[in-house]
C-alpha cells in the first residue's frame, strides 16, 4: 500500500491539509495511518475516490452532516440525494435572487417609479365541482389586489378552502408595499392555518392547499403550500412558477420517479405540505417581477392533472380572463371530471387614464 503525507495527499483530492485536519476531527475522512511518535498523519490511495467526493460536495456548498449521510451511501443512492439536495438549492436561490432584485430596485429608487408605470390587474375566477365529486372542495378568488386558489381535503375540505382564503382577503385592505409585502403576507397565512386548524378539529384528515398572488401595483408576492399551481403566460410562453408539495413531486426531484410515471403513481394525490400544517410546513414566499401584457393562472390540481401544459397554454391564450377560466374549467371537465376543477386568470394590463372631469 502506498502511503501518502498529508500534503501529498491534500493536492491529490484538491483539499486544504487544514480541510483534512478538521474532516479527521469530524469523523468525515479519516486517514489511514497516523504515527504514533510524530502525529503525522497517513492516507491511502484508495481514499482519494472518497476524498474527491467529499471536494465536490464542499464546492456545491452541502452541510458537513449532509456530506458525511451521502458519503456512506452506495452510489446510486448518493446520486439521489444529491439530485435532491441541489434541486432545494435552487428553489432557494430563485427566492433569494428575486428579493435581491428587489432590494437593488427599492434601494436605488427603481422601484418607486415602476409604480408611475400605473399598472392593474383584470381578473377573473371560476369553479367547478366535475362530474363524479359530491361536492366542491375548491374555493377560487379573484380580486383588485388578492387572488387565489384552495383545494381541500377531508370531510371538512369545503370550510378549510374557504376559511383559508377569507384568512388572507383582509390583505385586499390593507397597506402594501413591495418592502413589507411578504411580512405581510407570511402573517396572514399564518391566520389561514390556524383558521383550518379550527375548521379542522384537530383532524388530520382535514387540510387545504394554498396558492395566492398578492398585488402590490408594482409586483405580485405569491404564496404557496400543496400541489394546486401557479403560472405565467409572457410572450406566448408558458411557466410554471411554482413547485409541487406532494409525494410524487419529491420522488421526482431524488430522480425516484419520471413525471411520466408520476402522472399514474397510485400516491399521486399524496400531499407532502398542506395547511394547517406544522413548523416544518413552511410555504413558498417569494416577490415576482411583473410586466404589461403578462397573465397569471392560479388552478386546482383537477385543472392541471386533466389538462397537460401545452393544452392549458393553448386554452390560455385566447379571450379575456372570464373566458379562459371558463374554457380552462369546461375542458378539464371534459378531459377528466373525476375532481373539482377551479381556475383565476388575471392580466396585468395598463390602468386607464383618470377622466378629467
Amino acid at each position: 500500500m502506498k502511503w501518502l503525507t498529508i500534503g501529498a495527499f491534500a493536492k491529490a483530492c484538491r483539499l486544504s491539509p487544514k480541510a483534512l485536519r478538521l474532516y479527521d476531527e469530524l469523523e468525515l475522512l479519516k486517514p489511514a495511518r497516523v504515527d504514533p511518535e510524530t502525529g503525522y498523519r497517513y492516507y491511502a490511495d484508495a481514499q482519494l475516490e472518497r476524498a474527491r467526493l467529499v471536494a465536490w460536495l464542499r464546492r456545491l456548498g452541502m452541510p458537513l452532516a449532509r456530506i458525511r449521510e451521502v458519503c456512506a451511501l452506495p452510489a446510486d443512492r448518493a446520486a439521489r440525494e444529491v439530485r435532491a439536495y441541489w434541486a432545494r438549492v435552487e428553489a432557494d436561490t430563485a427566492v433569494r435572487r428575486d428579493l435581491a432584485v428587489f432590494l437593488v430596485d427599492h434601494l436605488s429608487g427603481e422601484s418607486r417609479r415602476e409604480t408611475t408605470k400605473m399598472l392593474e390587474l383584470r381578473y377573473a375566477a371560476h369553479s367547478d365541482r366535475g362530474h363524479v365529486r359530491p361536492s366542491n372542495q375548491d374555493t377560487a378568488y379573484a380580486g383588485r389586489r388578492l387572488l387565489a386558489v384552495a383545494d381541500g381535503c377531508g370531510p371538512a375540505g369545503a370550510s378549510a378552502s374557504a376559511a383559508a382564503v377569507a384568512a388572507l382577503k383582509p390583505l385586499e385592505d390593507a397597506e402594501l408595499s413591495a418592502g413589507n409585502v411578504l411580512n405581510l403576507l407570511a402573517d396572514a397565512v399564518h391566520a389561514a392555518g390556524e383558521a383550518v386548524r379550527e375548521v379542522s378539529r384537530g383532524s388530520t384528515e382535514v387540510g387545504t392547499t394554498l396558492t395566492a398572488l398578492l398585488w402590490t401595483g408594482s409586483r405580485l408576492a405569491l404564496v404557496h403550500i400543496g400541489d394546486s399551481r401557479a403560472y405565467l403566460l409572457r410572450d406566448g410562453g408558458l411557466f410554471r412558477i411554482t413547485h409541487d408539495h406532494s409525494v410524487v413531486q419529491s420522488l421526482i426531484d431524488e430522480g425516484r420517479l419520471t413525471a411520466a410515471e408520476a402522472a399514474s403513481h397510485p400516491q399521486r394525490m399524496l400531499l407532502a405540505k398542506a395547511l394547517p400544517g406544522d413548523s416544518a410546513d413552511a410555504p413558498d414566499l417569494k416577490l415576482h417581477e411583473v410586466r404589461a401584457g403578462d397573465r397569471y393562472l392560479l388552478a386546482s390540481d383537477g385543472l392541471t392533472r386533466a389538462l397537460p401544459d401545452e393544452r392549458i397554454r393553448q386554452l390560455l391564450s385566447g379571450g379575456e380572463p372570464a373566458d379562459a377560466v371558463r374554457v380552462l374549467v369546461e375542458a378539464a371537465d371534459a378531459a377528466d371530471g373525476t375532481d373539482n376543477a377551479s381556475a383565476v386568470v388575471a392580466d396585468v394590463v395598463p390602468r386607464p387614464p383618470a377622466s378629467a372631469g
